[in-house]
C-alpha cells in the first residue's frame, strides 16, 4: 500500500465517524419516545385527579343539599301528621255533632236514598221517560249522594213521584224515535197508553230503555186488537176498547219468541210432513168416497122409485136387470144369480174404507215414531251441551210433542170418517140384500 492510499482510507474513516457522530443509533431513539409518553402520562394523571378532585367538591355540595331536604322533607311529614291527627279529632267531633243534630232524620234521609235507588230502576224502564228521559238520572243522582238532600230535592222526588203515578192513566201522543223492522229509524208519532202500551198506529211497540227509542214488535198481535189500536189512533175523544199488556210490554215482547201454526207444524220436522200428507191423502180419499155413495145414493133411491125398469147406471138397476134376464130360471138359479151380481157390486161401494182405516191406525204410530226421534235428538243436545240452557233441548222435544200431537189430529177425524164412510157403504149393500131378498121371494111365488 502506497501513501497515497492510506491516505485515503484515514480519510474515509475520518468521514465514517462524523456520520455516526449526526445520527443516533435506534436505542437513542427508542429512549426519547418512552421519556415523551411519561411525559404525556402524567400530564393525563394530573388532568384527571384535577377532575376528581372538582368532582368530588360537586359531590360534596349535592350530599348537603339532599341531607338538607331530607330534614325539610321530615318536618314537613311531622307537621302534616299533626294536621292529619287534628283534623281526625275534628272530624270525629263534626259526626257526633252531625248525628246529634240529624237525630231522627238520619234515618228519613237514608230511606230517601234507598227509595230513590228502587225508583230510579222503574223510571228508567216507565214508558214515561221515553217523553222526559232525564228523570231516572236525577234519581240515581239523588240516591248516591253522600250529603244530605235539602227541602227542594225532596220536593222535587215527591213530584217525580206523583207524575209517575198521574201519568200511568194519562193517553199521551209525542214524537219519538221509532226503529221499524227494517231497521230504519225515524220521527213519529207515538200514542202512549199509560205504564203499559205504546202505539204508532195500528202497530204495537216495544220501548227500550238504553237508547230512550221504540221497536216496532216484529209479530204485532191479533187482527183485532190491531183493529183496536187504529180506531184509538183515529179518537180523538171518548173511549175505545184497546186491549193492554199488564206486565208493561213482557207478555207482547214474548209474541216474537211464540210460534205461530205454519211455525208448529215446521217443528215436526219430516215425520210431521209425512203425516200431514198421510191425513191430507185420507181427507181426499174419504171426500172423494163420500161424494161417490152420495150419488149412489140418490140413483138407488130413483130405482126404488121405478123398480119395473132398471138402470144400468146404479147397483140395484144392474141387479134388477139380472133379475128380468132370467124371470124363467129356477128360484134356486136365480137366487145364486142375484147373489153373484151383489157381490160384484159390494167392492165397489165398500172400495177404500180398509186404506182409510189402516191411514187412522198408522198415524199415532207415526207420531209415535216422531216422539223418539226428539227423545233422541233432546238426549243428543244433553250429552254435547249439558242442561244448562234448555233452549238447547227445546228443538227435539218440540219435534217431540208436536209429531204427537199431529198423529193424532189426524188419526181421530179419519176414524170417524171412515165409519161414517163404512156406515153409508152398509146402508146402500143392506138396501141391495133387501131388494134382492124381495126378488127372490117374488120368483119363488111365481113358480
Amino acid at each position: 500500500m502506497n501513501s497515497r492510499q492510506l491516505c485515503l482510507s484515514i480519510l474515509g474513516l475520518v468521514l465514517s465517524a462524523s456520520v455516526w457522530a449526526d445520527h443516533p443509533t435506534h436505542l437513542d431513539h427508542l429512549l426519547r419516545q418512552v421519556e415523551d409518553s411519561q411525559q404525556r402520562d402524567a400530564k393525563v394523571r394530573q388532568q384527571r385527579e384535577q377532575t376528581f378532585l372538582s368532582a368530588r367538591a360537586n359531590q360534596k355540595q349535592l350530599l348537603e343539599k339532599v341531607r338538607a331536604q331530607l330534614k325539610q322533607e321530615r318536618q314537613r311529614s311531622k307537621q302534616l301528621k299533626k294536621t292529619f291527627e287534628a283534623n281526625e279529632v275534628q272530624l270525629t267531633e263534626l259526626e257526633a255533632e252531625l248525628k246529634e243534630r240529624t237525630g231522627e232524620f238520619g234515618e228519613v234521609f237514608g230511606t230517601v236514598r234507598q227509595v230513590s235507588k228502587d225508583v230510579a230502576e222503574i223510571i228508567r224502564d216507565s214508558l214515561v221517560s221515553a217523553h222526559y228521559p232525564e228523570r231516572a238520572q236525577w234519581f240515581r243522582t239523588l240516591g248516591d249522594s253522600k250529603k244530605l238532600p235539602d227541602i227542594t230535592e225532596l220536593e222535587r222526588l215527591w213530584l217525580l213521584i206523583q207524575q209517575e203515578i198521574a201519568e200511568s192513566g194519562r193517553v199521551v201522543r209525542f214524537n219519538s224515535t221509532v226503529i221499524d223492522t227494517d231497521g230504519v229509524a225515524a220521527k213519529q208519532e207515538v200514542i202512549r197508553v199509560g205504564l203499559f202500551n205504546a202505539l204508532q198506529g195500528e202497530r204495537y211497540l216495544r220501548y227500550l230503555p238504553q237508547s230512550h227509542r221504540f221497536v216496532v214488535l216484529a209479530r204485532q198481535p191479533s187482527s183485532s186488537d190491531q183493529n183496536s189500536a187504529a180506531e184509538l189512533d183515529q179518537a180523538q175523544e171518548g173511549y175505545v176498547e184497546l186491549a193492554l199488556d199488564p206486565t208493561r210490554g213482557v207478555l207482547l215482547g214474548l209474541l216474537v219468541d211464540t210460534p205461530n201454526t205454519t211455525e208448529r207444524l215446521h217443528q215436526g220436522g219430516l215425520v210431521g210432513y209425512v203425516i200431514l200428507a198421510l191425513g191430507a191423502f185420507g181427507l181426499i180419499l174419504v171426500g172423494y168416497r163420500l161424494i161417490y155413495l152420495s150419488g149412489m145414493e140418490k140413483r138407488i133411491q130413483r130405482q126404488l122409485s121405478n123398480l119395473s125398469q132398471p138402470s144400468d147406471d146404479n147397483p140395484l138397476g144392474r141387479i134388477l136387470a139380472v133379475s128380468q134376464e132370467n124371470r124363467n130360471a129356477d128360484p134356486k138359479h136365480l137366487e145364486l144369480l142375484i147373489d153373484e151380481a151383489i157381490l160384484r157390486e159390494t167392492p165397489r161401494l165398500t172400495r177404500a174404507e180398509g186404506l182409510v182405516k189402516l191411514l187412522a191406525g198408522v198415524a199415532p204410530l207415526l207420531g209415535l215414531l216422531g216422539t223418539v226421534v226428539g227423545m233422541i235428538i233432546t238426549f243428543q243436545s244433553i250429552s254435547l251441551f249439558g242442561t244448562g240452557d234448555p233452549k238447547l233441548m227445546a228443538n227435539g222435544i218440540s219435534q217431540a210433542l208436536v209429531t204427537t200431537a199431529l198423529g193424532l189430529i189426524v188419526a181421530i177425524p179419519l176414524l170417524f170418517l171412515h165409519t161414517l164412510v163404512t156406515s153409508r157403504s152398509r146402508i146402500l149393500v143392506q138396501i141391495l140384500d133387501e131388494q134382492s131378498a124381495g126378488l127372490v121371494a117374488m120368483s119363488r111365488e111365481q113358480s
